[in-house]
């Protein structure tokens, strides 16, 4: 499945046992693009004592996030798709907390997802010397880390140099998303990303809601804004009781086999 090209390998494992199964390990197997299934990453439904499901997300490189946007509206497709009681409004359990996402439909066909992505928390401004170019940076949490970086034209970013240098700077002891951020207008911006464990992607929920967010903090956009990723556009609205709303498309593109 995809949300915006931000794509994920799905497995129920309410019908698959995965009891016993090394996570991690199958997701750096099935994530690569050349030897495995290919995806930004591997997304497990189970049960939950706590809420309605329980999302576990691994990147590529085997860690484990604490949320993803992109792959929570893909996760509510799914089960949408599959459930024979349809409900619009599910509660997810992650490690970021309890995650509400709201199916939109279309001709009563689930294409998306509306997503109470909670509060976030301004972790302060900073100045960042990296790869020889200076950046004023903004660090938000959205339950998993970002450095927000604004600079007049992402074209001219190289990300694939900076983004690793970021994400791995000392300053981040858990390492950190990155997000490059062009004002287009107060409700319009342009945002490159580079994620924790995944590289550059063409689409990530949790940094176009942080990167939005840090453009409200420091007065270049308003508090609701289209943001354009690579892969699409998502609608990201800071609303008044600090909550951030996310909305966005879930795509499923094809089911298959995968022996282990």
């Amino acid at each position: 499945m995809h949300g915006t090209g931000n794509d994920f390998i799905l497995i129920d494992g309410r019908e698959l046992s995965v009891e016993g199964l090394d996570l991690p390990r199958l997701a750096r197997q099935t994530c690569d693009r050349h030897f495995g299934i290919g995806a930004d990453g591997l997304i497990v439904v189970l049960p939950s004592k706590k809420a309605d499901l329980l999302m576990r997300i691994f990147n590529p490189d085997g860690s484990e996030p604490e949320m993803c946007g992109n792959g929570i509206r893909c996760f509510a497709k799914f089960v949408y798709d599959r459930a024979k009681e349809k409900k619009d409004v599910i509660s997810v359990e992650t490690i970021a907390g309890i995650i509400v996402p709201a199916i939109i439909l279309k001709d009563n066909v689930a294409v998306g997802a509306e997503v109470d992505m909670g509060v976030p928390k301004h972790e302060g401004d900073f100045d960042l010397e990296v790869g020889g170019s200076k950046f004023r940076a903004t660090a938000v949490s959205m339950g998993n880390p970002h450095c927000v970086i604004f600079v007049d034209d992402v074209g001219k970013i190289k990300l694939d140099d900076l983004g690793p240098k970021i994400e791995n700077d000392p300053r981040f002891p858990n390492r950190t998303n990155v997000e490059f951020v062009q004002v287009k207008k107060d409700n319009e911006i342009i945002v490159s990303v580079w994620e924790r464990g995944a590289g550059a992607t063409l689409a990530c929920g949790t940094g176009a809601c942080a990167a939005v967010v840090a453009g409200a903090l420091t007065k270049r956009t308003g508090r609701r804004a289209i943001v354009h990723l690579p892969g699409g556009d998502l609608d990201i609205d800071w609303e008044e009781d600090d909550h951030v709303v996310m909305r966005g498309p879930a795509e499923a593109v094809f089911e298959g086999k995968y022996f282990i």
